[in-house]
């Protein structure tokens, strides 16, 4: 399984801002659009991610105010990413030894999509239910 297999269920829809905002203004964007982390993108590039996890600990916990603070101030710059043709164990071991929750997806230096730790969870328990069935069909065949 690869993570062009969750992007082709799950779409290629990414939402981003600028680092120039103001954190306030970033977590807004991410409660309009019910996500736990979004990406900077700036000229077609990436330039970083901000999670909940970042604001939480980089904000709230240091007591610094999200409206006089700037993206560019808490953002994770050196992003780790994924290629569509990346198997998901691999991605999965990759989030857990990182504890990261979120990968951004490029294709040649271009982003087409942002995987979370509950797309691909999702996705292997899927495959674990395919093959559990397939298993339980052979089993049963065997016994007539």
């Amino acid at each position: 399984m690869t993570v062009n297999q969750i992007l082709s269920t799950k779409g290629n829809e990414v939402y981003s801002i600028v680092s120039t905002i103001s954190v306030y203004d970033a977590i807004k964007v991410m409660g309009e659009k019910n996500v736990g982390a979004i990406l900077i993108i700036e000229e077609g590039r990436l330039k970083g991610i901000l999670s909940e996890r970042d604001y939480a600990r980089k904000i709230v916990l240091k007591n610094k105010s999200s409206k006089s603070t700037l993206v560019n101030e808490i953002m994770v710059a050196n992003v780790i990413t994924v290629s569509p043709n990346d198997d998901l164990d691999a991605c999965m071991e990759l989030m857990i030894s990182r504890r990261i929750r979120h990968l951004p997806v490029l294709d040649a230096d271009k982003v087409i999509g942002l995987i979370s730790i509950g797309d691909v969870v999702k996705c292997i328990i899927e495959k674990q239910k395919e093959t559990i069935q397939l298993l339980d069909s052979y089993i049963n065949s065997t016994q007539l």
